[in-house]
């Protein structure tokens, strides 16, 4: 299925770009999130008069999360877990774990659906470098040390 991006989305295109993506991906995921509509010749016409305005937002969020990003430069959170002698948690800091603690240690809001977690949740005490990513294009690292409570 054939849509026109509404917005920058990582690994798939830019701004206004018409893409093939999986009939699934696009009406349960991009369509209904406002991300894209579908490549009809009314919907390209009508993309091509909201173009600047389109433009304009995306330029907005983009600086809004760069402001967002300079804020949160060499952050260090520490999160107190229940932990066995050996250093395993009792359960898991996950991704609202780090969210919380991020927004409460700096003061900028940030949602668990930008915490990366690519390894999964973190079950061991220790020192973790952590990506958030707060725009496709804005990646910020903090530095999340888990200590036994």
């Amino acid at each position: 299925m054939n849509v026109i991006l509404l917005e920058r989305i990582r690994n798939l295109g830019d701004l206004g770009e018409e893409v093939g993506v999986r009939p699934g991906f696009a009406r349960n995921f991009l369509i209904p999130q406002g991300k894209a509509v579908r490549a009809t010749e009314a919907n390209r016409k009508v993309f091509e008069g909201r173009r600047a305005e389109l433009e304009r937002v995306s330029n907005d969020r983009l600086v809004a999360a760069q402001a967002r990003a300079a804020k949160l430069t060499d952050v260090q959170v520490t999160i107190t877990a229940k932990s066995g002698e050996e250093g395993k948690l009792y359960g898991s800091v996950g991704t609202q774990d780090i969210a919380d603690a991020v927004s409460a240690a700096q003061g900028v809001e940030i949602a668990k659906s930008e915490v990366r977690l690519p390894t999964g949740v973190i079950r061991v005490i220790g020192e973790y470098q952590i990506d958030l990513q707060l725009h496709s294009d804005v990646t910020v690292t903090v530095k999340v040390v888990v200590v036994p409570e």
